[in-house]
This record gives C-alpha cells, sequence and structure tokens, in this order.
C-alpha cells in the first residue's frame, strides 16, 4: 500500500481526519471519476475545517487541489478506516463527498490528476458491455462455494440470499443502486485485492483494478448514491452539456446506470415529467438524420421529486 499523498493541507502532523471526493463525470458517453497517484487514491487528504461549513471547505479544498471546477455537491458519508487507525495508533476518518462535474482536460489539472473509466474498478457493474456476462460467470462460483461453506444451514440460507439479492438469481431483479452490496460481498469471500481474506486468482479485468485506503469503497458507495438519485432527481443535468439530443441524454444516462434503457419509453418518461424543452435547432451529426436539441428547463434543480420515477431498462 503507498502512502497518502501530501496535499498540503496540514503538514505538520498526521491528523485522524480526512476529506475524500469522489468526482463524476460522463464524457463520450462513459462515466468517469477523478483520480490521483495513477489511478489508485481518489483525491484525498487532511482536513483542515477553515469555513463555516464542511461541504464549503470541501468544495473550495477540491478547487484549489485539483483545479476541477465542480457543479452539483453533497456530502457521501463518513468512515473509518479500521487498517490504517491500527498502524498509526488513532482512528482514521474520512468524510466522503460526491460531486458531479464536466470533465476538465487533464493538461490544467493539479496532483497528476487522471480521469479514469469507473468500469474499470467495477467490471461487474456495466451490463451494457457485451462481456459482462462472462466476468459474472467467472465470479459467482467462489460466491456460490462461500455459500456453501457456511457453518450451518441458516448461516447458508443468509448467504445465498445475499448472493441472489446482489446479482438477481433465482427469480431476483437486479438493481443497479446495489453497487456497494456487491463490492462488499465480494470483500467478504475475498475476491479483491483490498480484502484480508484475499486469495483468488482472477485478473484484474474481473475483479476490477484495487485502490489503495479503501478508495475503491468510496466510490463504490458514491455509484450506489448516484444510481439510486438518479431514479428520482434529474442530478443527470449536471454532467450533461447546455444542448444534447434525446439520444444523448439517454446514452449519459445508460453510462451511469450501467443498464440499457427502453428508447421509447425513456422518451416518453422525459416529456412526461416535463424536464427539458426543445431548443429550437438541430444538431449536425457526422452521418444520419439531424435530431432535435434539447436542454433542461432552468429550474430543473427545483423539480419537487418524481414520484414514482424509475429508469425504462430494456426489459419494461
Amino acid at each position: 500500500m503507498q502512502p497518502q499523498a501530501n496535499l498540503g493541507l496540514n503538514t505538520s502532523q498526521e491528523t485522524a481526519t480526512e476529506l475524500v471526493a469522489v468526482l463524476i463525470a460522463v464524457t463520450d458517453f462513459s462515466a468517469r471519476v477523478l483520480t490521483i497517484q495513477d489511478g489508485n487514491l481518489l483525491p484525498s487528504g487532511s482536513l483542515t475545517p477553515i469555513h463555516h461549513s464542511l461541504q464549503a471547505g470541501a468544495r473550495t479544498w477540491v478547487q484549489q487541489q485539483t483545479e476541477q471546477p465542480l457543479g452539483y455537491m453533497e456530502q457521501l458519508y463518513t468512515f473509518v478506516d479500521i487498517n490504517r487507525s491500527k498502524k498509526i495508533g488513532h482512528p482514521v476518518v474520512y468524510i466522503s463527498y460526491l460531486g458531479l462535474v464536466k470533465e476538465a482536460e487533464e493538461e490544467d489539472l493539479k496532483l497528476a490528476a487522471k480521469w479514469q473509466d469507473w468500469y474499470d474498478y467495477f467490471p461487474w457493474e456495466n451490463l451494457k458491455y457485451p462481456k459482462t456476462a462472462d466476468i459474472t460467470q467467472q465470479i459467482l462460483p467462489h460466491i456460490q462455494n462461500w455459500v456453501d461453506s457456511a457453518a450451518s444451514p441458516s448461516i447458508r440460507h443468509m448467504r445465498q440470499q445475499r448472493m441472489n439479492l446482489c446479482w438477481a438469481l433465482n427469480g431476483f431483479t437486479w438493481h443497479e443502486e446495489n453497487t456497494l452490496l456487491r463490492y462488499e460481498l465480494l470483500y467478504e469471500v475475498g475476491l479483491i485485492p483490498e480484502s484480508p481474506y484475499f486469495s483468488s486468482q482472477l485478473p484484474e479485468q474481473i475483479v476490477g483494478k484495487a485502490m489503495h485506503n479503501h478508495h475503491r469503497r468510496v466510490l463504490a458507495t458514491a455509484m450506489s448514491r448516484l444510481r439510486a438519485k438518479m431514479q428520482y432527481r434529474p442530478v443527470i443535468f449536471e454532467v450533461m452539456p447546455p444542448e444534447f439530443t434525446l439520444f444523448q441524454l439517454q446514452q449519459s444516462i445508460e453510462a451511469l446506470s450501467g443498464v440499457e434503457l427502453h428508447k421509447q419509453n425513456f422518451r416518453r418518461l422525459i416529456h412526461n415529467q416535463n424536464l427539458v424543452e426543445a431548443t429550437g435547432k438541430e444538431s449536425i451529426p457526422e452521418r444520419g438524420r439531424p435530431a432535435q436539441l434539447y436542454r433542461f428547463k432552468s429550474d430543473v434543480l427545483q423539480e419537487s421529486l418524481l414520484s414514482g420515477y424509475k429508469l425504462p431498462t430494456v426489459n419494461n
């Protein structure tokens, strides 16, 4: 495990509280996350509370440290890193934030920050990718062995139900927002390098790229939060350009959710929710027919909760 990058927030001593930022963008219809140290860490560093609120401090910190322009931002979760706490003798607490941004050029970023495809870390989460079914089929036998090794019938039943829920088996439905549950199951089974039980010989393209300091768990939490929030709030607004076609909007949502959407149902839902309006202009594609350009309505972020909203998957 490599040491944490010194980000200049508090260099006098190692502190017990650190800030971790999960910045997510959609670029060329690919879900992306900003990382440092060759993709091994999320932007992170010691917290020095100098603002009236943690969120204001986090926003200033991220902008100063990475120079990535920010849009939507919310506090994500507070984590305790048990391994690092034992090593340095006191608890190490992560206060994490989720930010939705439009990807800046890497030459404009600090900390040698780099954008990564988030499915490099969670290859089993992208159901649109043709090879994901093969990835899952290589993972499931190892989980089933763990289920079958349970010390009692009751524990085995509980493990089997977790496996069914996470991987949509035996009548269960796939829920894209269960990213964290699937990651934690793989951690407990010992299929990923971050796990103390790790003994798997599966390659990185199956189990995903590891991260230091349990930052992959922070990223999994952010993915679950965002995927769940997308089902009832129009947060996709933050990662879209000012004008877009409905197909581009669909592709961007598919990139984040990892599931294919039913085209006609998706368009009907978008129009029924009254979130977008036509610009009166058309796109100029390299090939094919021009398409109507849309924009989000000016009050879209003040929209009330979308009762009953659910992404229309290809099977709906």
